[in-house]
């Protein structure tokens, strides 16, 4: 059964899929997997290799490859999760890619999700933690996205990346135009947020502030600005990504973009 869930799910376009027990992800800020799914037995991680989008300057085709890998990766993981409710006769859900958030002063406003699919792949041994703080496939490298599967199904888990994918080039703390790995084993969220999100919440934030505090005329030129379009562009297409550096300089598997996908088992 494990292996049929990862032909399928290989065949419905995944790179590659892992397994990891529930009681083996860890996630030291998110909650407990039984706030989420009590019950819950095995973890079905799926890699997505990131597209070279990510390569590009220009910051509306690199987020508009994003949104259109982050449909594929929502549409395949759900259709995946049928298929164990359907063919395995067990309890599926899918985790959120990214939103919906829990927006509450103990989440950070957000900032802390309900679960960490870097910390599940880890665990499903799809690769391990990087200079950056993402997750290093051995193949695909970091321009690599995760989905996740929780599931009442016992599943045998895949063993844990062992060798450090890694090699420390630091090409990513040199490259990062926020500063926000100055600090190994860290990432500044809001050196990196006011960066990779110029119009995320704070920025929706500091509009608004201003347009209250300001003349009939300032807010009718306020309101034609290219900010609160670009505002307002966001607030409709979900916040928009203007920084895919770490994902772009990092060497792993960068020359390595196989036509076909990747055995989870070969690591």
């Amino acid at each position: 059964m494990k292996e049929k869930i990862r032909e399928i799910g290989l065949e419905l376009g995944a790179d590659a899929v892992g397994f990891a027990a529930a009681t083996d992800y860890r996630s030291p800020l998110s909650p407990p997997l039984d706030t989420i799914f009590p019950g819950a037995a095995t973890l079905i991680v799926l890699a997505f290799r990131e597209g070279s989008h990510c390569e590009s300057p220009n910051m509306s085709i690199a987020m508009g490859g994003r949104l259109g890998i982050s449909d594929f990766i929502k549409s395949t993981t759900h259709k995946l999760s049928r298929v164990v409710e359907r063919d395995c006769g067990a309890r599926a859900m899918m985790m959120p890619l990214s939103y919906p958030m829990t927006i509450s002063p103990e989440s950070k406003f957000g900032l802390i999700a309900d679960f960490s699919h870097r910390h599940a792949a880890v665990a499903a041994g799809l690769g391990n933690w990087g200079r950056h703080n993402l997750v290093v496939h051995p193949t695909l490298g970091a321009r690599v996205l995760f989905s996740t599967i929780l599931t009442d199904l016992a599943i045998p888990p895949d063993a844990p990346v062992t060798v450090e994918v890694c090699t420390n080039c630091r090409l990513c703390v040199k490259h990062c135009p926020a500063g926000a790995l100055d600090e190994e084993g860290k990432t500044d969220q809001m050196k990196c947020l006011s960066h990779s999100q110029p119009y995320g919440t704070g920025a929706t934030i500091r509009f608004w502030t201003r347009f209250v505090d300001s003349s009939s005329e300032q807010q009718k030129e306020m309101l034609r600005s290219v900010d609160f379009m670009r505002l307002r562009q966001a607030s409709f297409i979900g916040l928009q990504y203007h920084c895919f550096s770490c994902y772009a300089v990092c060497p792993i598997g960068k020359d390595k973009r196989q036509l076909g996908p990747v055995n989870s088992n070969n690591n």
